[in-house]
C-alpha cells in the first residue's frame, strides 16, 4: 500500500499550491521534482559576485498575492519566513530620448500624471480601471475559476439575468480588443502609450493579440491593487515556505526524481515509474507539465486517445525569453533619480517599439531594439546586495526560439539556429548597451554578470520549450476554454485521477499558482 495519497510532478508555484492546500486539508502528498532543485521556476542564486543574490527566473508577486490560494495559505507561509517588500511605484517607462513616466498605486495619482501628459488620457485611463472594476467579479470568476464549471455557469446566467443577453455579449467584443486598439483610440501620448504596452508582453501576449487590451487593463489593476511584492532574501524563500509548511503535514520533496511513466491501469491512474525503474503508488496524481509531455512522453500507449495525442503534438510555444543579471559596485544612476525606486522599469521605443520587436522574434530574428525589463529588486529589499551596491534583474521577453537572423545584421547567427553561448553574450551585449546609454555609470560598476538564454532556460525547467516562460502560446485557440487543448476540459485528462496543472492550463502563466489550487480543491471536495 502506498503511503502517499497524491503524487504531485514538478515542484512550480502550481505544484507547490496545490501541495500546499492538500497538506492542510490533510492529504499526503509527494511532490516530485526532476532537477536537483526545488521551485520549477522560483530560483535564487548567487550567479555573478559573492554577496550579490539573484532571483534566476520569476521574481515578483503581483498574482500569487491576489489568489485564492495565498489567501488559504498566507498565515502558515508568512510563520514560515514567507516576507515581502514592496513600494508605491511598481512600474514605470524610459524612452531612448530620456522621457519616462512612473506608474503609482494611487489611481488618482495615475489619473493626474497622465492628464498632465494630454489633457484627456488620465480620463480615459480612470475610465478603463472604473470598467475592470464594475466587472471585477466576471472577469476574476473567468479568469481565476474552472470555466467548465457550475461557478461559471451560474456568475454567466445571473448576468444574462440582470442585464439581458445583448448587453452580456457585448462585453466580449471589447474584451477581444487588442491592445493597440485600445491605446491608439483613447490615449494621445506616446509616453502613456509606452507605459501600458510593455506588460502585455509579460502575459504572453503582443499588442496586437486578441484580448491584449483587457489582459493590459487587468495588469494595471492588479498593479494599482497590490503593486509588485518582492520576496525578501529572494524567491526561493516561497520554496522554503512552503516546504517547511507541507513536510510539518507529513508531506514529502524528492529531487532528482524524473517520472518516465504515469502508470495507468484499466483507465485508473496507479502511480509513477521514475526514470531509475522506481516504481511509487498513489491514488491520484497531478502532472504540472506541458502537453507535449505529458501526451508525448509520460502517457504511453493506449492510456491517452490518438485525437490527443495529435492534439499535443501540435500544441505551439511562443517567444523565448533572456536573463540578464548584474551585480553592481553602485545603484544606477538613471536620468531622473527616482527611477531608482521604481520597481519594473521598462526600457523601450514606445508602442510600435514593442510591436515591432515582437514581430520580429516571430519571425526568428534577435529584435533590433527589443523591450527590456530591468527590475530593481534592491528599491524594496537591500539584502540582495552589499551595503551601497545593487543587483539588476533584466528580462528580454521578445526572443526567438529558433534564430533565423539578426533584426540589426550586426550578430552571426549559428548554422542550425540554435541558442549558443557565443550568440547569447552578443546579444546580452547589445541589451546592457542600450541601458548603459540611460545610466552613465552601469559599464564602471558591473563586477559581475550572467547571461541566461532560451536554451539555458529550457535546460532548467523542461517547461520552458524554447524558452518560452509560459509553457505555451497565450493565442485565443490555446486560451480560456482551450487551454491546454480542446479534447480536454478544466484540469482533467482521460485517465480517471490524473489531472494536469501549471502554465500550460487555465488560467495560463504567472505566479498565481491558481491551477494548482483548483485542483486541490478538486481531491478534496
Amino acid at each position: 500500500m502506498s503511503t502517499h495519497d497524491v503524487i504531485i510532478i514538478g515542484s512550480g508555484i502550481n505544484s507547490l499550491v496545490c501541495a500546499g492546500v492538500l497538506a492542510k486539508r490533510g492529504r499526503k502528498v509527494l511532490v516530485l521534482e526532476r532537477e536537483t532543485v526545488l521551485g520549477g521556476c522560483i530560483r535564487t542564486e548567487q550567479l555573478t559576485a559573492p554577496g550579490f543574490v539573484h532571483d534566476t527566473m520569476s521574481t515578483a508577486h503581483p498574482l500569487f498575492v491576489t489568489s485564492p490560494g495565498y489567501a488559504e495559505l498566507k498565515d502558515v507561509l508568512h510563520a514560515n519566513g514567507l516576507d515581502y517588500g514592496n513600494n508605491a511605484t511598481p512600474t514605470g517607462v524610459l524612452l531612448p530620448d530620456g522621457q519616462s513616466l512612473v506608474m503609482a498605486t494611487s489611481r488618482d495619482a495615475n489619473v493626474r500624471g497622465l492628464n498632465a501628459l494630454s489633457a484627456g488620457d488620465g480620463d480615459a485611463y480612470g475610465e478603463a480601471m472604473a470598467l475592470i472594476e464594475q466587472n471585477a467579479e466576471f472577469i476574476f470568476t473567468l479568469l481565476g475559476n474552472e470555466l467548465w464549471s457550475g461557478r461559471v455557469a451560474k456568475t454567466l446566467a445571473s448576468r444574462v439575468w440582470k442585464q439581458g443577453m445583448h448587453e452580456t455579449a457585448s462585453f466580449f467584443g471589447p474584451a477581444m480588443q487588442s491592445c493597440r486598439a485600445w491605446l491608439e483610440t483613447h490615449f494621445r501620448s506616446p509616453l502613456a502609450q509606452a507605459l501600458l504596452a510593455p506588460w502585455v508582453l509579460h502575459t504572453g501576449l503582443g499588442p496586437e493579440s486578441a484580448m491584449s487590451a483587457l489582459m493590459a487593463k487587468v495588469v494595471a489593476f492588479t498593479l494599482e491593487a497590490v503593486g509588485l511584492p518582492i520576496v525578501r532574501g529572494g524567491n526561493a524563500r516561497t520554496v522554503d515556505a512552503f516546504r517547511a509548511h507541507i513536510e510539518a503535514c507529513g508531506g514529502q520533496f524528492r529531487t532528482g526524481a524524473d517520472v518516465d511513466r504515469i502508470l495507468v491501469h484499466r483507465g485508473k491512474v496507479q502511480g509513477v515509474r521514475l526514470a531509475d525503474g522506481t516504481v511509487i503508488e498513489a491514488r491520484e496524481v497531478v502532472a504540472n507539465v506541458t502537453p507535449t509531455q505529458l501526451y508525448g512522453r509520460l502517457l504511453k500507449g493506449d492510456d491517452a486517445p490518438p485525437a490527443l495525442r495529435r492534439q499535443a503534438a501540435e500544441y505551439r510555444y511562443g517567444k523565448g525569453n533572456m536573463q540578464i543579471h548584474l551585480a553592481l559596485s553602485e545603484p544606477p544612476r538613471w536620468p531622473e533619480a527616482h527611477l531608482g525606486e521604481v520597481i519594473y522599469l521598462h526600457l523601450t521605443d514606445g508602442l510600435d517599439g514593442v510591436s515591432r520587436s515582437v514581430n520580429e522574434a516571430d519571425r526568428g530574428l534577435l529584435p533590433s531594439a527589443g523591450t527590456i525589463c530591468v527590475a530593481q529588486p534592491c528599491a524594496v529589499d537591500p539584502s540582495r546586495a552589499p551595503q551601497g551596491q545593487s543587483v539588476l534583474w533584466v528580462q528580454v521577453p521578445e526572443c526567438p526560439r529558433h534564430i533565423k537572423g539578426d533584426a540589426a545584421g550586426r550578430i552571426d547567427v549559428p548554422a542550425d539556429g540554435r541558442w549558443n553561448a557565443q550568440v547569447a553574450e552578443a546579444y546580452a551585449d547589445r541589451i546592457v548597451e542600450r541601458i548603459g546609454a540611460q545610466v552613465p555609470n552601469l559599464a564602471g560598476s558591473i563586477l559581475g554578470r550572467k547571461v541566461i538564454s532560451p536554451a539555458d532556460l529550457e535546460a532548467m525547467n523542461i517547461n520552458l520549450v524554447g524558452g518560452d516562460p509560459y509553457s505555451g502560446e497565450c493565442s485565443v485557440d490555446q486560451y480560456m476554454l482551450w487551454r491546454p487543448m480542446r479534447g480536454v476540459k478544466n484540469h482533467e485528462t482521460p485517465v480517471k485521477n490524473l489531472y494536469q496543472i501549471g502554465a500550460s492550463t487555465h488560467p495560463g502563466p504567472g505566479l498565481s499558482g491558481a491551477s494548482g489550487f483548483h485542483v486541490a480543491c478538486v481531491l478534496t471536495k
